[in-house]
C-alpha cells in the first residue's frame, strides 16, 4: 500500500490557523519574525492538551518517573560539560550580495546558488556557527556573566540527578520527566511550526542499569510510538526509523526516530536515544561530584545508563493539525473539518440556542454554565445554525448541542457528531453520560 500525507503542503493548515485562531506570526503588525510563532486562543488549549497528555501517560500513570522543572539558565559549566560550547555547531553559508544565511547541507542545488539570485556562484565558503544563544546574567556584560539560554532540558535533569535521588524513593530503574522552553539559534527556519528559534520540549531521562539498556530502549521505541496512535494520529502516516551508525552521536550506541509523513516528506516527529553513561560522567568530572547509583543492598556503586525519549512540543502539535485536516463534500457542500482526538481538541462541546428569543438562550446559556464544570465549553448564537456548525467543524469541536423549540416542551436537545454528522434527540438529564460516551472522559 502506498502511503500519502493528508494534504499537499501545509499551506491550507497555515491559513486555518491563522483564521481560527490556533498559530499567529510573532510580531505581526511588525512584518514578523520568521522564526517564531504565537499560539492564539484555540491553540495554546491544544497546546495545553498535548502538554497534559504526555504528562499524564509519562508521569501520573507510571510509578517509574517523577517529574522535574528546571531553570531556562543554568551554569555555563553545564554547557563545557556536555560539549554544547565546544561542538554543537552547523555549517553555515552566507550569500556575498545579499547575506542571507542558510545551513550548508539544506542546499539542493550544486554548485551552490542563493535562491535569491539567478546563476554565478553566490554563497561562499561554509564555517561552522554555535547554534546556541548567548546573554548576560547581571548587571555588567563581560566574559564572566556570559551564560546561554538552554538549547535542550535534558541537561537540567541530569544535573538535577543527585537532587532526584537524595529527596524520593526512587529505585532503579526510574525516569525524570521535564517540559519547558528550549531555543536554538537556527540558520534555516521553514515549514511552519516545524523549525524554530524558540520552542517547547518534553523530555524523560530514563536511568537504568547498563545491562538492562537494550530491553529498555525497545520498550521506549514502541511506547512512545504507541501515545500518538492512542491520541488518533493514523498509524499509516507514522514509522519508526533506526538510525544508521554514522549518525549516532558519538556517546550513543541506538537511536531511533518516530517519523511521520509530513506534506514536505517523512520528518522526524521524536527521538528515543541510547544516551549511555555519558552525560553524567560528563557533569561528574566537571562538577567533580560522583553523580553515582548506590545499591544500598549490595553496596555496588556505578553510572547509570539512560534511554531517552524527547518530543518538541510544537512539532507534535503541528502532527496533529495536520493529520486531523480534512477536506469533504457533504451532498456538493465542501466542509473543512479537523478531526481530533477528543483529548486534544481544544474545546469538547459547543453549545448553541436555535434562535435568539423564545427562552432558547436563556435555556442554552444554562446547559452551557452546567457542561463548562466538566469540560471545556463554548456557547454561540452568533449566525444561522449551519454556520456554527462549520466554525466549530474548522475548530476540531467533537459535539456541537442545540436547544430549540422541541427542548421547551421536553428537555431534550439535538446532539450532533462532528465526524458523523449524526444528529439525534439526547435528554438533558442524560447528556454528561452521553458525553462520557462520546468524548471517552
Amino acid at each position: 500500500m502506498t502511503v500519502q500525507p493528508n494534504v499537499e503542503s501545509l499551506d491550507p493548515i497555515v491559513a486555518l490557523c491563522k483564521r481560527r485562531g490556533f498559530v499567529f506570526l510573532s510580531s505581526e503588525i511588525y512584518g514578523g519574525l520568521g522564526s517564531c510563532w504565537d499560539y492564539g486562543p484555540l491553540g495554546v488549549e491544544v497546546k495545553r492538551n498535548v502538554k497534559d497528555a504526555w504528562w499524564r501517560a509519562m508521569v501520573q500513570q507510571r510509578d517509574d518517573v517523577v517529574g522535574l522543572d528546571a531553570s531556562i539558565i543554568m551554569h555555563p559549566r553545564v554547557w563545557e560539560a556536555s560539549g554544547h560550547v565546544a561542538g554543537f555547531n552547523d555549517p553555515l553559508v552566507e550569500c556575498r550580495h545579499c547575506g542571507l544565511r542558510v545551513r550548508a547541507d539544506k542546499i539542493d542545488e550544486s554548485p551552490q546558488k542563493c535562491p535569491k539570485h539567478e546563476g554565478g556562484h553566490e554563497f561562499g565558503e561554509p564555517r561552522m556557527f554555535n547554534l546556541m544563544f548567548k546573554t548576560s546574567l547581571g548587571p555588567v556584560e563581560d566574559a564572566a556573566s556570559t551564560v546561554y539560554l538552554r538549547p535542550e532540558t535534558a541537561q537540567g535533569i541530569f544535573v538535577n540527578f543527585l537532587n532526584v535521588v537524595d529527596s524520593t524513593r526512587v529505585k532503579l530503574p526510574f525516569g525524570i520527566a521535564q517540559q519547558g522552553k528550549s531555543f536554538r539559534n537556527e540558520i534555516t527556519t521553514r515549514r511552519f511550526t516545524f523549525r524554530t528559534a524558540e520552542f517547547e520540549q518534553m523530555e524523560m531521562e530514563y536511568f537504568c542499569r547498563p545491562e538492562e539498556v537494550k530491553e529498555r530502549y525497545e520498550y521506549w521505541r514502541q511506547e512512545r510510538l504507541q501515545w500518538f496512535i492512542k491520541l488518533g494520529v493514523n498509524p499509516d502516516r507514522l514509522r519508526l526509523r533506526d538510525h544508521a551508525p554514522d549518525e549516532l552521536a558519538h556517546y550513543s550506541v541506538a537511536c531511533a526516530d518516530v517519523e511521520y509523513l509530513f506534506p514536505f516528506g517523512w520528518s522526524e516527529l521524536e527521538g528515543i536515544a541510547c544516551r549511555g553513561c555519558y552525560d553524567l560522567g560528563k557533569h561528574s568530572e566537571y562538577s567533580g561530584k560522583k553523580l553515582e547509583w548506590h545499591d544500598q543492598t549490595t553496596g555496588e556503586r556505578f553510572i547509570p545508563h539512560v534511554v531517552e525519549p524527547a518530543l518538541g512540543t510544537d512539532r507534535a502539535i503541528l502532527v496533529f493539525l495536520t493529520d486531523a485536516y480534512t477536506e469533504e463534500d457533504i451532498d456538493g457542500n465542501p466542509r473543512t473539518v479537523l478531526k481530533f482526538h477528543p483529548k486534544i481538541a481544544p474545546t469538547k462541546v459547543a453549545v448553541f440556542p436555535l434562535l435568539r428569543k423564545d427562552g432558547h438562550p436563556e435555556k442554552a446559556q444554562e446547559l452551557y454554565r452546567t457542561l463548562r464544570e466538566h469540560y471545556s465549553a463554548f456557547y454561540d448564537e452568533s449566525g444561522n445554525i449551519g454556520r456554527r456548525y462549520r466554525r466549530q467543524d474548522e475548530a476540531g469541536t467533537p459535539v456541537c448541542l442545540t436547544v430549540d423549540h422541541q427542548t421547551l416542551e421536553d428537555n431534550t436537545v439535538t446532539l450532533r457528531d462532528r465526524d458523523s454528522l449524526e444528529q439525534r434527540r439526547v435528554a438533558l438529564g442524560s447528556i454528561r453520560e452521553e458525553l462520557i460516551k462520546v468524548l471517552g472522559f
